[in-house]
């Protein structure tokens, strides 16, 4: 099964003195792609799940064009952390100028001595194979506990030896912070019909049933609280860094961390949300923020996958995408049940988005 969890002059008007500031004039001759340019386009998306060797995926990425950086994370409904490496592993050797691959480590023992050793052991063995990144998921925050029975967080100074060793080796650090905001509201006050599905089905990450569980604020501020204790770390906010519900929050932090950038991994829908109602500002923040934001689907493919329909699927949503940020159609959104007009970016910043910022990002030759 294949999971999709989850802007050429326009006005400036309608934005606030502490929103997102006027972008720099873009040359009336910065043409808007469309979308017969989209498999002519090289494209890369920062955030998906290979986690089966069937060659689907692969096959659909040569054909849309796409460079891809495969995930692995410590989530129970992915095969193990060994088996995703096995399969990371084989399609980098395979293809490695189109698939890169970023690793996670186990929370296994994190209260015993000789945890942090061990996972810089991990972390250097997946640097050696290749590995551009690494990531830490939701459970770091949301799930996991040490041995006096609290929630272990971001900012928690075990993890600071790993981390060092990650900034030296020139890795991104890719954080899966919390969740959206909507995790923490009633269903009927979810934005999207994405999130109202996925925490319905997923009630044990569904806050808003945990009171007892961490604020949304929170865990911003123990993301923001680490990211003061390691300014130097090239670090990717995973989902828009969970400020999927506001470009100015997102913009905020941007600005505060200059070092960090976001993805747009399975928040589609939020962006949407947004710009169907103040279309101008989020236009304005992307063109902003043109350096800082990549491209992401969190397409996902696990052994359980229907190869002869996953191809459809993944160019389906691939090019959903690319009609909203990269040309003005207007297409129907199922998210949203809403019309929403594409954003129309202009062509050197879509090149950023979904491929230069990539590379930079991941230390990859441009």
């Amino acid at each position: 099964m294949i999971i999709n969890r989850r802007n050429a002059l326009m006005g400036l008007a309608g934005l606030s003195a502490a929103g997102v500031a006027a972008p720099a004039v873009v040359r009336a001759d910065q043409a808007a792609y469309t979308v017969d340019d989209f498999r002519r386009v090289r494209k890369f998306d920062t955030h998906v799940h290979i986690n089966w060797d069937n060659t689907a995926f692969a096959e659909q990425a040569v054909a849309d064009n796409f460079e891809l950086l495969t995930i692995n994370v410590d989530y129970p409904d992915f095969p193990s952390l060994d088996a995703q490496g096995k399969v990371s592993s084989l399609l980098f050797k395979a293809d490695p100028k189109r698939f890169h691959f970023a690793t996670a480590f186990s929370m296994k023992g994190f209260d015993q001595p000789g945890w942090a050793e061990k996972t810089i052991a991990h972390v250097e063995d997946a640097r050696a194979r290749g590995a551009r990144g690494v990531k830490v998921w939701k459970n770091v925050g949301l799930i996991e506990r040490d041995a006096s029975g609290n929630l272990i967080m971001l900012d928690d100074v075990r993890f600071d030896p790993v981390i060092k060793r990650i900034e030296e080796l020139g890795m991104v650090f890719i954080n899966h912070q919390g969740e959206p905001r909507n995790c923490w509201l009633p269903l009927d006050q979810m934005t999207t019909k994405n999130d109202k599905a996925y925490f319905s089905n997923h009630p044990n990450y569904y806050m808003y049933m945990h009171p007892e569980g961490p604020s949304y604020e929170h865990l911003m501020a123990v993301r923001d609280d680490f990211l003061d204790r390691h300014p130097k770390l090239n670090f990717m906010g995973a989902h828009m860094a969970s400020l999927e519900w506001s470009v100015d929050a997102l913009s905020a932090f941007l600005d505060r961390f200059p070092n960090a950038t976001a993805e747009t991994a399975a928040r589609m829908g939020q962006l949407q949300y947004q710009s169907h109602r103040e279309y101008d500002k989020v236009r304005n923040f992307f063109l902003k923020y043109q350096d800082r934001i990549l491209y992401g689907s969190d397409l996902t493919m696990n052994p359980d996958a229907d190869p002869a329909g996953i191809r459809k699927e993944i160019h389906d949503a691939w090019l959903s995408h690319w009609r909203y940020l990269a040309t003005g159609d207007t297409q129907a959104i199922w998210d949203l049940d809403a019309d929403v007009k594409g954003l129309a970016l202009p062509k050197p910043v879509i090149d950023k988005i979904f491929y230069g910022n990539a590379r930079r990002v991941l230390g990859l030759k441009t």
